[in-house]
């Protein structure tokens, strides 16, 4: 008799990280690097008040972006809104012709 081992199969939910999901939480993470590294260089060069006011803005924004593209879903759909109106010419499925 062969012997049996259970299969650990992940965690069988999805991945959240305060709120972000999947791929979501990198781009919570890549807009706190982007905008901390925009604040750092600005402050550098201007002064620190506009460096640290590039850097919350950015970040704010950057969060704010992410939330929203994630109310769109995981993957990106094409969402076609209005009323479509579909004709079709009988005369060519009658002959066998395809257009």
């Amino acid at each position: 008799m062969a012997k049996q081992f259970n299969i650990y199969r992940g965690l069988q939910k999805p991945l959240i990280y305060r709120g972000f999901q999947g791929k979501f939480i990198g781009w919570g993470i890549a807009s706190l690097i982007i905008s901390l590294v925009a604040g750092g260089v600005v402050g550098s060069l201007t002064s620190m008040a506009y460096g640290g006011l590039i850097c919350v803005g950015g970040f704010a924004g950057g969060l704010f972006f992410t939330a929203q593209q994630q109310k769109k879903g995981l993957h990106f759909k094409t969402r076609h809104t209005g009323i479509f109106k579909l004709g079709t010419d009988f005369r060519k499925l009658r002959n066998g012709t395809k257009t």
